[in-house]
């Protein structure tokens, strides 16, 4: 047994030379994606069945917020929310509003590295989920499947870091966690 869902076993200490430990006293990082769902799903269609008949090109608006909170010492529950508008001059098409969620396993991680992984690296692995929900909600609402552009979340998340340190440095308040249009 190498690793199961990223946690190291006895069996991986002794084997890298170490004594085995009891359940639980490991002190080796320990960072694994437990579970991920779909939270929250609103899928609107105001103006059917007449959009139906409109024939100019949608413009399609994506903004994204992620989240993260501590379900208990070692579990966070990680939050892509994404929300698509596509209007034209007559008005809204569809609205699409997702909450994709991604429970968090993390042990003995530095508290730098557990904020950079909760806030770029697990929006990235959640990502191409929470992509086809919402091309499969923009299809079954009579759309052709929005494939949304692929995100950045690590560069995103760096900027912002850079970001929060320059304000704090000239004596501002600091800028949220990650948030932004795609």
């Amino acid at each position: 047994m190498a690793e199961q869902e990223g946690v190291l076993t006895d069996l991986d200490n002794a084997a890298a030379g170490g004594e085995p430990k009891a359940n639980g006293a490991d002190t080796q990082p320990a960072v694994g994606i437990i579970t991920q769902y779909v939270k929250d799903l609103s899928v609107e269609n105001p103006n059917a069945p007449d959009v139906f008949q409109w024939p100019e090109a949608p413009q399609i608006d994506v903004q994204f917020n992620i989240g993260a909170e501590n379900v208990s010492p070692d579990v966070h529950e990680v939050t892509l929310k994404l929300t698509l508008t596509a209007t034209s001059q007559r008005g809204n098409i569809y609205m699409v509003d997702l909450a994709y969620c991604g429970l968090v396993g993390m042990r003995n991680v530095p508290e730098d590295q557990a904020h950079a992984f909760l806030y770029a690296e697990a929006p990235r692995l959640l990502f191409p989920f929470a992509r086809r929900v919402v091309a499969d909600a923009v299809r079954d609402a009579g759309f052709p499947p929005l494939m949304v552009d692929p995100v950045d979340f690590g560069g995103i998340y760096a900027q912002q870091l850079a970001a929060r340190r320059a304000e704090e440095a000239a004596g501002g308040t600091p800028i949220t966690p990650v948030t932004g249009n795609a």
